[in-house]
């Protein structure tokens, strides 16, 4: 069983490297979530930034990081390296659980950090069976 851990390794944690992320970053925002992402070689990492403005209350502030590290720790497998800064607006306080996670995903999509997810189906094409050739016989009654 994997650890349900968020190791210091897979967070962006100095002053300095949120100040690097700031200014150096793409940005990218939703109305309830401004993503700061910096690609480079290192495996992506997570910093969070959610003031009292966002939420007056410790509670409902902890709520928002907990959701959103939790969705980044599922989705880290699949996102291109680098610093990710996720910055919470005002509107994040009323959103519930699923809504944040949907929130994430679209700033996370719309930077190019995620890639985009392919509903074709679920047998990959080069498995997929060949399109019947036109010297197949047509069955009966069709």
């Amino acid at each position: 069983m994997t650890s349900a851990r968020f190791p210091r390794q897979a967070r962006v944690r100095a002053p300095a490297e949120f100040e690097r992320v700031f200014k150096q970053g793409r940005r990218t925002a939703a109305p309830m979530l401004a993503l700061h992402w910096l690609p480079d070689a290192a495996p992506p990492r997570l910093g969070l930034a959610v003031s009292r403005k966002v939420d007056p209350r410790a509670v409902g502030r902890n709520r928002i990081k907990r959701v959103l590290r939790d969705a980044f720790r599922r989705l880290r497998g699949r996102l291109a390296p680098g610093a990710y800064v996720v910055v919470a607006r005002a509107p994040a306080r009323q959103a519930d659980n699923a809504a944040l996670r949907a929130a994430f995903e679209q700033v996370l999509s719309r930077a190019g950090a995620l890639p985009a997810r392919t509903v074709a189906g679920t047998m990959p094409a080069d498995l997929a069976p060949s399109p019947p050739s036109s010297t197949t016989p047509a069955r009966p009654g069709g």
